[in-house]
Protein backbone atom coordinates (compact mmCIF):
# COMPACT_ATOMS: atom_id res chain seq x y z
CA UNK A 1 0.00 0.00 0.00
CA UNK A 2 2.89 2.40 0.77
CA UNK A 3 4.53 1.78 -2.60
CA UNK A 4 1.14 2.22 -4.26
CA UNK A 5 0.69 5.60 -2.55
CA UNK A 6 4.22 6.77 -3.40
CA UNK A 7 3.70 5.86 -7.03
CA UNK A 8 0.60 8.04 -7.12
CA UNK A 9 2.37 10.90 -5.33
CA UNK A 10 5.02 11.08 -8.05
CA UNK A 11 2.34 11.97 -10.58
CA UNK A 12 1.23 14.95 -8.48
CA UNK A 13 4.35 17.06 -9.09
CA UNK A 14 3.66 17.68 -12.83
CA UNK A 15 0.02 18.36 -11.97
CA UNK A 16 0.98 21.02 -9.41
CA UNK A 17 3.40 22.70 -11.83
CA UNK A 18 0.81 22.68 -14.61
CA UNK A 19 -1.83 24.24 -12.36
CA UNK A 20 0.54 26.99 -11.20
CA UNK A 21 1.70 27.89 -14.72
CA UNK A 22 -1.81 27.75 -16.22
CA UNK A 23 -3.36 29.84 -13.46
CA UNK A 24 -0.56 32.39 -13.63
CA UNK A 25 -0.84 32.71 -17.41
CA UNK A 26 -4.64 32.95 -17.56
CA UNK A 27 -4.81 35.47 -14.73
CA UNK A 28 -2.32 37.81 -16.38
CA UNK A 29 -4.23 37.57 -19.66
CA UNK A 30 -7.32 39.08 -18.03
CA UNK A 31 -7.50 42.77 -18.96
CA UNK A 32 -7.41 45.27 -16.12
CA UNK A 33 -4.98 47.12 -13.92
CA UNK A 34 -4.76 45.72 -10.36
CA UNK A 35 -3.54 49.04 -8.99
CA UNK A 36 -6.44 50.95 -10.51
CA UNK A 37 -8.91 48.28 -9.35
CA UNK A 38 -7.50 48.62 -5.84
CA UNK A 39 -7.80 52.43 -5.81
CA UNK A 40 -11.23 52.61 -7.42
CA UNK A 41 -12.04 55.79 -9.34
CA UNK A 42 -9.13 57.79 -7.97
CA UNK A 43 -6.87 59.32 -10.62
CA UNK A 44 -3.30 58.26 -9.94
CA UNK A 45 -0.13 60.03 -10.99
CA UNK A 46 1.86 57.85 -13.46
CA UNK A 47 4.97 58.04 -11.27
CA UNK A 48 2.99 56.93 -8.22
CA UNK A 49 1.36 54.17 -10.28
CA UNK A 50 4.76 52.87 -11.36
CA UNK A 51 5.98 53.00 -7.76
CA UNK A 52 3.03 50.90 -6.54
CA UNK A 53 3.52 48.41 -9.38
CA UNK A 54 7.18 48.12 -8.41
CA UNK A 55 6.25 47.61 -4.76
CA UNK A 56 3.89 44.80 -5.72
CA UNK A 57 6.51 43.23 -7.98
CA UNK A 58 4.26 43.54 -11.04
CA UNK A 59 6.73 45.60 -13.09
CA UNK A 60 9.09 42.69 -13.67
CA UNK A 61 8.90 40.34 -16.71
CA UNK A 62 6.28 37.61 -16.36
CA UNK A 63 8.78 34.70 -16.40
CA UNK A 64 10.65 36.33 -13.50
CA UNK A 65 7.39 36.79 -11.59
CA UNK A 66 6.47 33.15 -12.21
CA UNK A 67 9.82 31.83 -10.97
CA UNK A 68 9.64 34.05 -7.90
CA UNK A 69 6.11 32.81 -7.18
CA UNK A 70 7.18 29.16 -7.53
CA UNK A 71 10.06 29.77 -5.12
CA UNK A 72 7.74 31.29 -2.52
CA UNK A 73 5.21 28.46 -2.86
CA UNK A 74 7.94 25.91 -2.13
CA UNK A 75 8.57 27.80 1.13
CA UNK A 76 4.83 27.80 1.91
CA UNK A 77 4.44 31.52 1.19
CA UNK A 78 1.40 32.27 -0.98
CA UNK A 79 1.93 36.02 -0.78
CA UNK A 80 -0.17 38.91 0.50
CA UNK A 81 -3.54 39.88 -0.88
CA UNK A 82 -3.36 43.11 -2.86
CA UNK A 83 -6.81 44.14 -1.64
CA UNK A 84 -6.61 43.32 2.08
CA UNK A 85 -2.82 43.16 2.71
CA UNK A 86 -3.43 39.89 4.59
CA UNK A 87 -1.60 36.60 3.93
CA UNK A 88 -3.45 34.63 1.27
CA UNK A 89 -3.05 31.36 3.19
CA UNK A 90 -4.56 32.94 6.32
CA UNK A 91 -7.60 34.23 4.40
CA UNK A 92 -8.04 30.86 2.70
CA UNK A 93 -7.92 28.90 5.96
CA UNK A 94 -10.30 31.37 7.60
CA UNK A 95 -12.92 30.91 4.89
CA UNK A 96 -12.30 27.20 4.28
CA UNK A 97 -14.65 25.88 7.03
CA UNK A 98 -17.65 27.60 5.43
CA UNK A 99 -16.97 25.98 2.05
CA UNK A 100 -16.18 22.60 3.63
CA UNK A 101 -19.45 22.70 5.58
CA UNK A 102 -21.46 23.56 2.47
CA UNK A 103 -19.70 20.97 0.30
CA UNK A 104 -20.01 18.25 2.96
CA UNK A 105 -23.73 18.91 3.37
CA UNK A 106 -24.18 18.83 -0.42
CA UNK A 107 -22.24 15.56 -0.68
CA UNK A 108 -24.26 13.95 2.13
CA UNK A 109 -27.41 14.91 0.24
CA UNK A 110 -26.00 13.67 -3.09
CA UNK A 111 -24.84 10.29 -1.76
CA UNK A 112 -27.76 9.81 0.63
CA UNK A 113 -30.32 10.38 -2.12
CA UNK A 114 -28.40 9.39 -5.26
CA UNK A 115 -27.29 5.90 -4.22
CA UNK A 116 -30.71 4.69 -2.99
CA UNK A 117 -32.30 6.08 -6.16
CA UNK A 118 -29.74 4.28 -8.31
CA UNK A 119 -30.20 0.99 -6.44
CA UNK A 120 -33.99 1.27 -6.69
CA UNK A 121 -33.80 2.02 -10.42
CA UNK A 122 -31.54 -1.01 -10.97
CA UNK A 123 -33.85 -3.34 -9.06
CA UNK A 124 -36.88 -2.00 -10.99
CA UNK A 125 -35.19 -1.94 -14.38
CA UNK A 126 -37.52 -1.09 -17.25
CA UNK A 127 -40.43 -0.11 -15.01
CA UNK A 128 -42.12 3.27 -14.76
CA UNK A 129 -40.25 3.92 -11.52
CA UNK A 130 -36.92 3.30 -13.24
CA UNK A 131 -37.78 5.69 -16.07
CA UNK A 132 -39.01 8.32 -13.59
CA UNK A 133 -35.81 8.18 -11.52
CA UNK A 134 -33.60 8.44 -14.59
CA UNK A 135 -35.66 11.34 -15.92
CA UNK A 136 -35.28 13.19 -12.63
CA UNK A 137 -31.54 12.45 -12.66
CA UNK A 138 -31.12 13.72 -16.19
CA UNK A 139 -33.08 16.86 -15.35
CA UNK A 140 -30.98 17.49 -12.26
CA UNK A 141 -27.76 17.01 -14.21
CA UNK A 142 -28.88 19.39 -16.96
CA UNK A 143 -29.81 22.37 -14.78
CA UNK A 144 -27.14 25.10 -14.47
CA UNK A 145 -26.39 25.87 -10.82
CA UNK A 146 -26.80 29.64 -11.22
CA UNK A 147 -30.30 29.19 -12.69
CA UNK A 148 -31.29 26.42 -10.27
CA UNK A 149 -30.08 28.39 -7.24
CA UNK A 150 -32.01 31.52 -8.22
CA UNK A 151 -35.11 29.43 -8.89
CA UNK A 152 -34.87 27.86 -5.43
CA UNK A 153 -34.47 31.28 -3.82
CA UNK A 154 -37.56 32.61 -5.64
CA UNK A 155 -39.62 29.52 -4.74
CA UNK A 156 -38.63 28.72 -1.15
CA UNK A 157 -37.19 31.98 0.20
CA UNK A 158 -39.22 34.69 -1.55
CA UNK A 159 -42.42 32.83 -2.39
CA UNK A 160 -43.01 30.33 0.41
CA UNK A 161 -40.63 32.04 2.88
CA UNK A 162 -39.54 28.67 4.28
CA UNK A 163 -35.80 29.35 4.21
CA UNK A 164 -33.56 32.41 4.60
CA UNK A 165 -32.30 34.11 1.44
CA UNK A 166 -28.60 34.33 2.27
CA UNK A 167 -25.87 34.02 4.89
CA UNK A 168 -24.92 31.21 7.28
CA UNK A 169 -26.97 32.15 10.36
CA UNK A 170 -29.37 34.83 11.57
CA UNK A 171 -27.87 38.24 12.33
CA UNK A 172 -29.03 37.97 15.95
CA UNK A 173 -26.52 35.18 16.65
CA UNK A 174 -22.77 35.64 17.07
CA UNK A 175 -19.98 33.27 18.13
CA UNK A 176 -16.47 34.04 19.25
CA UNK A 177 -13.82 31.73 17.83
CA UNK A 178 -14.97 28.15 17.58
CA UNK A 179 -14.37 25.64 14.79
CA UNK A 180 -15.59 27.82 11.92
CA UNK A 181 -18.26 25.18 11.19
CA UNK A 182 -21.51 26.97 11.92
CA UNK A 183 -23.48 23.80 12.63
CA UNK A 184 -20.95 22.71 15.25
CA UNK A 185 -20.49 26.15 16.80
CA UNK A 186 -24.22 26.82 17.00
CA UNK A 187 -24.86 23.40 18.52
CA UNK A 188 -22.19 23.98 21.19
CA UNK A 189 -23.42 27.47 21.99
CA UNK A 190 -25.97 28.31 24.66
CA UNK A 191 -28.04 30.50 22.33
CA UNK A 192 -31.58 29.24 21.80
CA UNK A 193 -32.50 28.74 18.17
CA UNK A 194 -28.94 29.14 16.85
CA UNK A 195 -28.61 25.59 15.55
CA UNK A 196 -32.04 25.70 13.94
CA UNK A 197 -31.10 28.96 12.22
CA UNK A 198 -27.81 27.48 10.96
CA UNK A 199 -29.61 24.45 9.52
CA UNK A 200 -32.24 26.64 7.85
CA UNK A 201 -29.52 28.73 6.18
CA UNK A 202 -27.64 25.62 5.00
CA UNK A 203 -30.48 23.57 3.53
CA UNK A 204 -31.15 25.53 0.34
CA UNK A 205 -27.55 26.14 -0.85
CA UNK A 206 -26.61 22.52 -0.03
CA UNK A 207 -29.62 21.28 -2.01
CA UNK A 208 -28.71 23.52 -4.97
CA UNK A 209 -25.05 22.48 -4.90
CA UNK A 210 -25.76 18.76 -4.42
CA UNK A 211 -28.31 18.37 -7.21
CA UNK A 212 -25.83 17.71 -10.03
CA UNK A 213 -23.64 15.26 -8.03
CA UNK A 214 -26.80 13.49 -6.86
CA UNK A 215 -27.89 12.95 -10.46
CA UNK A 216 -24.46 11.66 -11.50
CA UNK A 217 -24.20 9.30 -8.53
CA UNK A 218 -27.72 7.95 -9.14
CA UNK A 219 -27.00 7.15 -12.78
CA UNK A 220 -23.60 5.58 -12.05
CA UNK A 221 -25.02 3.50 -9.18
CA UNK A 222 -27.77 2.19 -11.43
CA UNK A 223 -25.33 1.24 -14.20
CA UNK A 224 -22.90 -0.44 -11.82
CA UNK A 225 -25.65 -2.30 -9.96
CA UNK A 226 -27.21 -3.56 -13.21
CA UNK A 227 -23.88 -5.08 -14.20
CA UNK A 228 -23.32 -6.60 -10.77
CA UNK A 229 -26.84 -8.00 -10.32
CA UNK A 230 -26.43 -9.97 -13.53
CA UNK A 231 -23.39 -11.89 -12.25
CA UNK A 232 -23.47 -15.61 -11.46
CA UNK A 233 -22.66 -15.17 -7.77
CA UNK A 234 -25.79 -13.02 -7.35
CA UNK A 235 -27.94 -15.77 -8.83
CA UNK A 236 -26.17 -18.28 -6.58
CA UNK A 237 -26.85 -16.16 -3.50
CA UNK A 238 -30.52 -15.94 -4.41
CA UNK A 239 -30.65 -19.68 -5.06
CA UNK A 240 -29.32 -20.29 -1.53
CA UNK A 241 -32.37 -18.47 -0.19
CA UNK A 242 -30.61 -15.35 1.09
CA UNK A 243 -32.82 -12.36 1.73
CA UNK A 244 -33.05 -9.90 -1.15
CA UNK A 245 -31.85 -7.07 1.06
CA UNK A 246 -28.65 -9.03 1.86
CA UNK A 247 -28.13 -10.03 -1.77
CA UNK A 248 -28.44 -6.44 -2.98
CA UNK A 249 -26.86 -4.61 -0.04
CA UNK A 250 -23.92 -6.93 0.69
CA UNK A 251 -23.11 -9.01 -2.38
CA UNK A 252 -24.32 -6.59 -5.01
CA UNK A 253 -23.55 -3.12 -3.70
CA UNK A 254 -20.14 -3.99 -2.29
CA UNK A 255 -18.90 -5.21 -5.67
CA UNK A 256 -20.48 -2.25 -7.45
CA UNK A 257 -18.79 0.34 -5.22
CA UNK A 258 -15.56 0.95 -7.17
CA UNK A 259 -17.06 2.98 -10.05
CA UNK A 260 -19.39 4.70 -7.58
CA UNK A 261 -16.46 5.67 -5.34
CA UNK A 262 -14.70 7.01 -8.44
CA UNK A 263 -17.64 9.23 -9.26
CA UNK A 264 -18.00 10.41 -5.67
CA UNK A 265 -14.32 11.39 -5.61
CA UNK A 266 -14.60 13.25 -8.91
CA UNK A 267 -17.68 15.08 -7.67
CA UNK A 268 -15.57 16.76 -4.97
CA UNK A 269 -14.05 18.89 -7.70
CA UNK A 270 -17.52 19.59 -9.07
CA UNK A 271 -18.68 20.68 -5.62
CA UNK A 272 -15.74 23.07 -5.14
CA UNK A 273 -16.26 24.50 -8.62
CA UNK A 274 -20.00 24.77 -8.15
CA UNK A 275 -19.47 26.38 -4.76
CA UNK A 276 -18.19 29.49 -6.54
CA UNK A 277 -21.61 30.08 -8.09
CA UNK A 278 -23.60 28.78 -5.13
CA UNK A 279 -21.78 30.95 -2.59
CA UNK A 280 -22.23 34.00 -4.81
CA UNK A 281 -25.97 33.40 -5.22
CA UNK A 282 -26.62 32.71 -1.53
CA UNK A 283 -24.03 35.21 -0.18
CA UNK A 284 -22.27 32.33 1.53
CA UNK A 285 -19.00 33.64 3.02
CA UNK A 286 -16.70 30.92 1.70
CA UNK A 287 -13.77 30.42 -0.63
CA UNK A 288 -15.87 30.53 -3.81
CA UNK A 289 -17.26 33.98 -3.12
CA UNK A 290 -13.80 35.17 -2.01
CA UNK A 291 -12.30 34.00 -5.30
CA UNK A 292 -14.97 35.80 -7.35
CA UNK A 293 -14.34 39.03 -5.46
CA UNK A 294 -10.58 38.59 -5.91
CA UNK A 295 -10.98 38.12 -9.68
CA UNK A 296 -12.99 41.32 -9.97
CA UNK A 297 -10.31 43.16 -7.98
CA UNK A 298 -7.47 41.65 -10.06
CA UNK A 299 -5.99 40.38 -6.80
CA UNK A 300 -3.35 38.16 -8.39
CA UNK A 301 -1.89 36.58 -5.22
CA UNK A 302 -5.35 35.73 -3.82
CA UNK A 303 -6.60 34.14 -7.04
CA UNK A 304 -3.38 32.24 -7.72
CA UNK A 305 -3.11 30.99 -4.15
CA UNK A 306 -6.82 30.15 -3.88
CA UNK A 307 -6.90 28.18 -7.13
CA UNK A 308 -3.71 26.31 -6.24
CA UNK A 309 -4.97 25.41 -2.76
CA UNK A 310 -8.33 24.24 -4.12
CA UNK A 311 -6.56 22.21 -6.80
CA UNK A 312 -4.40 20.68 -4.08
CA UNK A 313 -7.52 19.61 -2.18
CA UNK A 314 -9.03 18.04 -5.31
CA UNK A 315 -5.80 16.19 -6.13
CA UNK A 316 -5.54 14.85 -2.58
CA UNK A 317 -9.14 13.65 -2.75
CA UNK A 318 -8.39 11.86 -6.02
CA UNK A 319 -5.32 10.31 -4.39
CA UNK A 320 -7.50 9.09 -1.53
CA UNK A 321 -9.91 7.56 -4.06
CA UNK A 322 -6.99 5.76 -5.73
CA UNK A 323 -5.95 4.36 -2.35
CA UNK A 324 -9.52 3.25 -1.67
CA UNK A 325 -9.36 1.21 -4.87
CA UNK A 326 -6.65 -0.87 -3.23
CA UNK A 327 -8.84 -1.41 -0.18
CA UNK A 328 -12.00 -2.27 -2.10
CA UNK A 329 -10.22 -4.33 -4.76
CA UNK A 330 -6.70 -5.63 -3.91
CA UNK A 331 -6.19 -6.57 -7.57
CA UNK A 332 -5.88 -2.86 -8.39
CA UNK A 333 -3.10 -2.49 -5.83
CA UNK A 334 -1.22 -5.53 -7.12
CA UNK A 335 -1.51 -4.39 -10.72
CA UNK A 336 0.19 -1.08 -9.86
CA UNK A 337 3.34 -2.81 -8.58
Amino acid sequence: MIRFALARLLFLVPAFLGIVVLTFALLHLIPGDPVQMMLGERVLDPARHAEIMRGLGLDRPLPVQLLDYLGRIVRGDFGLSIATKQPVLTEFLTLLPATVELSAAAMVFAVGIGMPLGITAARRRGTTLDHAIMTVSLTGYSMPIFWWGLLLVLAFSVGLQWTPVSGRIGVEYYFEGGTGLMLVDSLLSDQDGAFRSAVAHLVLPAFALGTVPMAVIARMTRSSMLETLGEDYIRTARAKGLREARVVGVHGLRNALIPVVTVVGLQIGTLLGGAILTETIFSWPGIGRWLVDSIFKRDYPAVQGGVLLIATMVILVNLTVDLLYGVLNPRVRHAAR
